[in-house]
């Protein structure tokens, strides 16, 4: 279990500016844990080229810590025991995650789909979710009008979990605060955002790829083509989870994201029993893919092999992402110390890190 310091230590270094998750695992792996990582913070931003600067604040961390347990929710850190298997599963995970209500250990299916769902839509999402709970398995949704909260309201008996684009205080839709309420009581709030923090459009991305992470697979009801549930299929995609959809009428917009999905590979379901057909024979998370960390090597021969290299680094970043492996063929240079070189521009504000793997000046 971390200790109060820690989760302290943990939470200035997500909560501080120019860390995403890649540096954040890259940070606490090179150096053992949140609180030394943070007290090289300073040194290394300089080496990057960066003039001041500053982590998130042990007051700020201690008054959100504060203001989640008056509210009964805690912080949940990558090396906690009860932190999701999904999500540690996936490749970066997330840092840490703030909880209302309990985590359960037991296997996860999300179910997804429109805010302005049909009538039929809704049904169908709920008994699935029914269904499906009492098979065994935990719903998680994103607590959204519609498909979310049909397939939430129909799970809690059985145990739910939501995900949210805001801080775990913030009840959004407003009009879902009863079911939130319910979900608190009887499963489990998580997001990775601050504490108060307001839901902004782009955060729901982000909310979007825990549903899929926490989760072994992902059933879209109905979506349209342009939809945040296909982006949450699109993450189980990639994630190496069951991708479901249920057909629709062609007649009905609503319906055309979950029919490609289908054309495009998905596994067509009429029912929970298919869902249960296909995860019964896939009984765990597949190991992600890690990304290239520096070598435990002395602090000191590492600095000076980055030192060597730092001017080639900084050459061949351009405006355009490039990827981080071929940086690394390219130059001939030890991972470890283009990671190093990497490490320190980012810290210090002048690179930037893009999906894929990809670097770019900022």
């Amino acid at each position: 279990m971390t200790t109060q310091r820690e989760t302290l230590a943990w939470l200035r270094l997500a909560r501080t500016e120019n860390i995403g998750p890649v540096t954040f695992r890259n940070l606490v792996g090179r150096f053992g844990s949140a609180s030394a990582a943070l007290e090289e913070l300073p040194r290394l931003a300089q080496r990057g080229g960066g003039k001041t600067f500053t982590a998130a604040s042990l007051e700020d961390a201690e008054a959100e810590l504060a203001g989640l347990a008056k509210i009964g929710g805690r912080i949940v850190t990558g090396r906690d025991p009860d932190f999701p298997e999904g999500l540690a599963a996936l490749d970066p995970p997330p840092q840490l995650i703030s909880v209302l209500g309990r985590l359960p250990q037991k296997d996860m299916i999300a179910i997804v789909g429109a805010r302005n769902a049909s009538a039929l839509a809704r049904k169908f999402a709920a008994d699935l979710a029914r269904d499906l709970g009492e098979a065994g398995l935990v719903v998680v949704s994103g607590m959204a009008r519609g498909i979310d909260s049909a397939a939430h309201e129909a799970a809690l008996p059985h145990g739910t979990i939501a995900v949210l684009a805001g801080g775990v205080d913030v009840v959004y839709p407003p009009e879902n605060e009863t079911l939130y309420r319910q979900i608190c009581e009887r499963g489990a709030v998580i997001s990775e955002m601050r504490f108060g923090e307001a839901p902004q459009a782009r955060h729901f991305p982000r909310r979007n790829r825990l549903i899929s992470g926490l989760a072994r697979g992902v059933v879209v009801v109905e979506a349209a083509e342009r939809s945040g549930s296909l982006i949450t299929a699109n993450y189980a995609a990639e994630q190496g989870r069951e991708v479901f959809a249920v057909p629709g009428s062609p007649l009905d917009p609503r319906a055309r994201g979950a029919n490609k999905l289908i054309r495009d590979g998905a596994t067509l379901i009429q029912g929970a029993g298919d869902v249960l057909e296909v995860l019964g024979s896939h009984r765990s998370f597949a190991e992600p893919e890690r990304v290239m960390e520096p070598a435990p090597i002395s602090t000191a021969a590492l600095e000076a092999e980055a030192d060597r290299i730092r001017g080639a680094v900084e050459q061949a970043l351009g405006p355009a992402p490039v990827a981080i492996d071929e940086l690394i063929r390219q130059l001939g240079a030890p991972a470890s110390a283009v990671l190093t070189v990497l490490l320190e521009l980012e810290l210090a504000g002048r690179c930037r890190r893009h999906p894929g793997n990809g670097v770019s000046w900022v």
